[in-house]
This record gives C-alpha cells, sequence and structure tokens, in this order.
C-alpha cells in the first residue's frame, strides 16, 4: 500500500525567521498519531534555518520549490541539487504550474530538471495539470498526458517508484475552486494508467497527490479516493494548525 505524502509549498511566503517559528508551532500541534509522510518546501532563503530548526525527531522532512538542471555553472540566481541536498533537502518540486506560466518552463526544461534531481538523490514532486480553457476544450488528459510522458522523457525504469506525480488543475490553484472528487479521481487514474503503459506495473508504486485549493474541508473526502495519495498544498499549508488539520485528515483517510 502506497503510503500517503502531504506536501506544503509555501510559494514566496515567510521569512526565514517567520519560517523556524511555524517550524516550532507546526512541531507543537502536529498529532503524535501520524502516520502519513510530511513534506515542507519554503522558499530558497529559508531553508538552511528551517533545517536548523529541525530535529531528528520530527516527522516532516525538507523539499525545495525548484533547482537548475545543471550542477554549477554562470547561472546567476539560480540554485542546484548539490546545493539543496547540502542543505537536507529530500524532495523537490519541479514544473510547478507557476514555474510554467509565469517563467516559461517548457516540458523541456521541466524533463532536464527531473534528471537533475534523481542525479543529485533528490526525490521530484513532478507538476502537471491544464488550465480553465484546456479542460472546458476538453484537453484535459490529452495535455496532462503530454507534461507527464515528456517530464518522464529518458528517466530509468528503476528511478519511476521514487518519483511523485502532482495533478494541480490550473484552474483550481489558490481559487478555493477545488476539482470535484469525481474530477479528480479520474485524471489520477489516468495518469496511473499512462504510467502503467509506458513503465509496467512498477507505476502502480508511484504515489500521485492532488493539489489545487486543498482544505481541511474538503481534504477527508479527496483522500478516501483510493487513486488519490496525498496532497501538494499552497495556501491552506502557511498555518501550521491548519497544514496540521490536514495531516491528521490524511492519516484518517488512511486507516
Amino acid at each position: 500500500m502506497r503510503t500517503r505524502l502531504i506536501a506544503g509549498n509555501w510559494k514566496m511566503h515567510k521569512t526565514a525567521t517567520e519560517a523556524v517559528t511555524f517550524i516550532h508551532e507546526f512541531r507543537k500541534v502536529l498529532s503524535p498519531s501520524i502516520a502519513i509522510d510530511i513534506v515542507v518546501a519554503p522558499p530558497f532563503v529559508s531553508l538552511f534555518a528551517v533545517q536548523q530548526a529541525m530535529t531528528r525527531e520530527d516527522r516532516f522532512a525538507l523539499a525545495a520549490q525548484n533547482l537548475h538542471w545543471e550542477a554549477e555553472g554562470a547561472y546567476t540566481g539560480e540554485v542546484s541539487g548539490s546545493m539543496l541536498k547540502d542543505l537536507g533537502c529530500t524532495y523537490v518540486i519541479v514544473g510547478h504550474s507557476e514555474r510554467r506560466h509565469l517563467f516559461g518552463e517548457s516540458n523541456d526544461v521541466v524533463n532536464k530538471k527531473v534528471k537533475a534531481a534523481l542525479t543529485h538523490g533528490l526525490i521530484p514532486i513532478l507538476c502537471v495539470g491544464e488550465t480553465l480553457e484546456e479542460r472546458e476544450a476538453d484537453h484535459t488528459q490529452t495535455v496532462v498526458k503530454d507534461k507527464l510522458i515528456k517530464g518522464l522523457s529518458d528517466v530509468g525504469v528503476e528511478n519511476i517508484p521514487t518519483i511523485i506525480i502532482a495533478y494541480e488543475p490550473v484552474w483550481a490553484i489558490g481559487t478555493g475552486r477545488a476539482a470535484s472528487v469525481e474530477q479528480a479521481e479520474e485524471v489520477h487514474a489516468f495518469l496511473r494508467a499512462t504510467l502503467t503503459t509506458k513503465f509496467g506495473e512498477i507505476a502502480q508504486d508511484v504515489r500521485i497527490l492532488y493539489g489545487g485549493s486543498v482544505s481541511p474541508q474538503n481534504a477527508e473526502t479527496l483522500f478516501r479516493c483510493n487513486e488519490i495519495d496525498g496532497a501538494l498544498i499552497g495556501k491552506a499549508c502557511l498555518d501550521p494548525t491548519t497544514f496540521a488539520k490536514i495531516c491528521s485528515l490524511a492519516t484518517l483517510a488512511s486507516t
């Protein structure tokens, strides 16, 4: 059985000082009965402070929100996988819709980043999703399949079980308009079927997260779906109590 995973993407929120405060508060409110994997993804400038604030007893891991595909070089403002690994990161978000749409990241660039993450021993959380226009035109499956297959191009089958996929309908991110359970489950099932066709039964081990206006109000219903292995959370992860509540709901849905 796949272990559920809840990842909190802080985006461009929280200074290093605020990040440390969050970690201390989150530690206090996180239920001791948690039986899932939890990831926090602060901004680059807060990674070191968060890593220093974490202890061996903490039941959550550290992620970065992005990386460059090269190990080093003249890339002003960029951060490499080796730098992230040295800071204690275990995961890295790759191909988030905001990176694709605001910063022009192509499927080719995303693929390079997936392979760079694997090279440096980081677990990539590969994001795929469709815009509202694409959904209304009935192009959802075509779009997410294209991003999935191209994002995993030339990735060895032995790496597939470690990679995490996040389905994030662009029209639901930060809008308060989450996909319905039926919509999310349909796309998750399609993504797994696509992975199975491409890589075989090993695709059953891949965790597929849902991302898009997840909240304590809809989380439990989403997590009751067999095809939904957790969530990539934005706004709701910025409050430690709310984030802890969602983690608890994911644990309850696993029992």
